[in-house]
């Protein structure tokens, strides 16, 4: 690849020593602030397509330090542009929403939302680019950011699907690349963890609908069994499926749901099977989409009974381009330390970071969030909490990734 912002003047203008300099004295006078908004918006989480109280606050943060933020049309989500004149557009991503779920830390900012809370990290991701955005809004102004560097605070990344309206709304017209940052609660606070190619799995919901004419327990052999043909698939589907593809090549199909009968002694006309279907190779998820008709054909014919098969495609992989993820690598370097950077494994969940990918070379990187010493919790799990200096390090990335970014863009021109 192109050099990528090397020590001294660079192709953009920007002399990295000055840039620390600046960060280390901008990063001590904005650490509370941003600590306290994302305790506000921890007390006070919103799910997916209803952050509208977080969008307020987004938008008065950013037309308070003169930015013209723009809310996305459904009424959640901003997108707002910092402009350093003619250049390249590169784009940082923040998802913004909650999960339904409950909040059981007992501490100060809990979730006063019943059934809500982030415990996904949203809250840090949000402010992390909030300061972000006002030190580089700084450096516009001060005519030191040539290109742009366009925020998007995404809505319902937990649908999934919010940054499907970011795209039909036109937020990534014109962008070279996009970034985004995910709370890692794994590793220890100030850790970057980074991989070429999939980093998470596509996510499509699998609904099997077997129908027979029904019957007595006692006559068996005079009717289809919708039971015996669910119960069939699923063990059958997912070892053809293992069978047909490299295990390499990353698949999951688990099913989450098994519905059928009223009564111990009849044998149901009807009965349903619902899982999902995860790939980390985009064409192995096509290929296994494509099989998964026959393959339940097969096993209802089987079974006596007439099966549909209803697929509702969710997400892809999230892919991370290698460039993309160098560029990560040494803004990270450059924040964080080379010794906080390392790699990080493949996740089976979905990401809807993977929709930009899809469209824009980008990459997602896990950041690490746990306090030195504290138990190890899980995203989506309800003591899920954060060690808050993650905040002003993760300012401190999100500006060196935008900055790493244009000089790289100048570069290629």
């Amino acid at each position: 690849m192109s050099r990528i912002w090397t020590p001294g003047a660079d192709a953009s203008g920007f002399d990295p020593r000055s840039i620390r300099r600046g960060l280390d004295e901008y990063l001590p006078r904005c650490e509370q602030e941003l600590i306290g908004i994302r305790r506000d918006l921890h007390a006070h989480p919103e799910v997916a397509f209803k952050e509208f109280r977080t969008t307020q606050i987004i938008v008065d943060f950013l037309s308070a330090i003169g930015l013209r933020p723009w809310v996305l049309p459904n009424g959640t989500g901003v997108v707002c542009d910092i402009r350093g004149g003619d250049g390249p557009i590169i784009a940082l991503r923040a998802d913004i929403d909650a999960l339904p779920q409950k909040d059981t830390k007992l501490v100060s900012y809990r979730s006063t939302v019943e059934d809500a809370a982030h415990n996904c990290g949203h809250d840090v991701h949000t402010v992390m680019l909030l300061g972000a955005g006002r030190f580089l809004a700084m450096l516009a102004e001060a005519g030191l950011l040539r290109g742009t560097v366009r925020l998007i605070f995404q809505p319902a990344e937990e649908l999934p699907g919010g940054a499907r309206n970011v795209i039909a709304a036109g937020a990534l017209d014109g962008v070279r690349r996009i970034f985004a940052l995910h709370c890692d609660p794994a590793q220890e606070v100030g850790f970057l963890g980074l991989r070429t190619g999939a980093i998470t799995a596509s996510y499509d919901k699998i609904l099997i609908r077997a129908t027979g004419a029904g019957g007595h327990t006692a006559r068996p052999h005079l009717t289809g069994s919708p039971i015996r043909a669910l119960a069939a698939m699923v063990g059958e589907l997912s070892a053809v499926l293992d069978q047909r593809f490299d295990a390499r090549s990353g698949h999951e199909l688990e099913w989450g749901r098994l519905q059928s009968g009223l009564a111990a002694n009849s044998i149901p006309i009807v009965g349903e099977l619902e899982g999902t279907l995860r790939c980390l190779d985009p064409q192995h998820r096509r290929s296994a989409l494509d099989a998964l008709p026959a393959l339940v054909g097969l096993v209802a014919e089987l079974h006596r009974v007439e099966a549909e098969l209803i697929t509702t495609l969710g997400l892809p992989p999230t892919v991370n381009e290698a460039t993309s993820v160098e560029i990560f690598r040494h803004a990270g370097g450059l924040a964080l330390g080379e010794d906080k950077i390392g790699p990080t494994g493949q996740s089976m969940g979905g990401e809807d970071f993977s929709l930009y990918l899809e469209l824009v070379d980008g990459a997602l990187g896990r950041y690490g969030v746990r306090k030195p010493g504290t138990p190890k919790y899980d995203l989506h799990q309800g003591g899920f909490d954060v060690d808050e200096s993650c905040i002003a390090r993760g300012v401190d990335l999100e500006v060196h990734m935008a900055l790493t970014a244009l000089d790289h863009a100048w570069s290629e021109a």
